[in-house]
């Protein structure tokens, strides 16, 4: 199958990966057109697949066996069954690497060195790939051995230690963020840098070993809080949905629900106050810049919060957005796909799947004026491209049902 469109349609994907990490990276490299082939076991596949309810619902309304969360990270890919414990099943994934431009795993170090599906074996037989692996440690240090969870990585990396209510008030202690954000991350971290081996192999016509691990990712992402500490030596603390750095940035409460306020520079804070008639903390200047404002901010957030806690929130909402200051409803997921910004960005779609159902997609955020991406293609089913891949391959029907017969597809 040749994708005709997206900036990476000339790019094919050898993807072994499985669960989330790499296969964000993988999806990624599909919505920009990448032929991405999902290499899986035989029987089981990917472990997401089963990690559900909620599973799809097929044509008669009836479940799947494709849970959401397999849904949600493998668009646009070609799934093969291959047993990779097997020598068949080896030399089609060696026949595979030697077509492909880019290969990512997630298996423990030193797993595939086993089977010879190693970076050296593989780039010995494609000096032109690009190899990268993906573990929670990274292949050098203590740790590369042990396995890794994107919650196990938040609390290891610092993420929790800056996450959730202050200690000491209703609901205090550490808290994960809401989705696998390492995992997320991590796959992006991925999809960066394989492009960037891309690029840099058309310079110089050599392929690249990349080593991404989960835990210096997270490290990295620590941004703002890890350098707040390196500067001043003091450890960042929980702070709620208070931003450490600017203020106010925080979560109030309207009289019938609450609201964000997300004020980023000095005018924005005077206009706060011009628009709820409170010109006065605009030039206080225990106030009037965001470092006094981050030192007093207990003395000012008291003072917003019960201003705002007599306004109904339609009304504030509309108040402050025509006043030019930053702020906006707390959605449920529900509602985010409500909202009017989703629909006419076209972020929810809806794909015909094997199934005889629809499933539904959050399109790509990714937008090009010339190089358009392809559409949607639903997630593949199990082994759904076996046949056709190892056509292209070279396998004729009897050939495909001897790798069927020795277990290797």
């Amino acid at each position: 199958m040749h994708r005709s469109t997206g900036p990476l349609s000339h790019v094919k994907v050898l993807d072994l990966s499985r669960i989330l990490a790499a296969p964000w990276a993988s999806q990624t490299l599909a919505d920009l057109g990448a032929d991405v082939i999902k290499v899986e076991r035989p029987g089981s596949g990917d472990d997401t697949r089963a990690w559900g309810p909620p599973f799809l619902k097929d044509g008669r309304g009836e479940d799947t066996e494709e849970a959401g969360y397999y849904l949600a990270v493998n668009r646009g890919k070609r799934s093969i069954t291959v047993g990779l414990d097997t020598p068949e099943g080896q030399r089609v994934v060696r026949e595979l690497a030697m077509r492909a431009d880019i290969l990512l795993e997630n298996y423990k170090v030193g797993t595939l060195a086993r089977y010879g599906l190693d970076e050296a074996s593989l780039r010995g037989l494609n000096p032109r790939l690009i190899y990268c692996s993906v573990t929670g440690f990274g292949q050098t240090g203590p740790r590369r051995d042990q396995p890794a969870y994107d919650f196990l990585i938040q609390a290891m990396g610092g993420l929790m230690s800056v996450t959730g209510e202050r200690d000491g008030r209703p609901g205090g202690g550490p808290q994960k963020v809401g989705v696998p954000i390492v995992d997320l991350m991590t796959g992006m971290y991925t999809a960066v840098a394989v492009l960037a081996a891309l690029a840099r192999r058309n310079e110089t016509g050599k392929g690249e070993y990349i080593d991404i691990g989960m835990f210096d990712v997270q490290v990295a992402t620590l941004a703002n809080q890890a350098m707040n500490y390196l500067v001043s030596g003091k450890p960042p603390r929980r702070n709620g949905n208070a931003h450490p750095n600017i203020q106010p940035q925080d979560v109030y409460r309207c009289a019938d629900g609450d609201i964000i306020l997300v004020v980023g520079n000095d005018g924005q804070f005077r206009k706060l106050c011009e628009a709820l008639g409170r010109a006065e903390w605009g030039a206080d200047e225990r106030y009037a810049t965001n470092a006094q404002r981050v030192r007093n901010i207990e003395q000012l957030s008291a003072m917003l919060r019960e201003d705002l806690a007599r306004r109904d929130r339609a009304s504030l909402l509309a108040l402050l957005d025509g006043a030019g200051v930053p702020c906006g409803p707390i959605n449920t997921v529900a509602e985010v796909f409500e909202e009017p910004q989703t629909i006419a960005r076209g972020l929810l779609r809806h794909i015909e799947h094997p199934s005889g159902g629809r499933v539904p997609q959050v399109a790509s955020p990714m937008r090009f004026a010339d190089a358009a991406l392809p559409d949607l293609e639903a997630p593949p089913t199990l082994g759904q491209h076996s046949a056709e891949i190892l056509a292209e391959l070279g396998y004729d029907a009897a050939g495909i049902e001897a790798l069927r017969a020795a277990g290797a597809i």
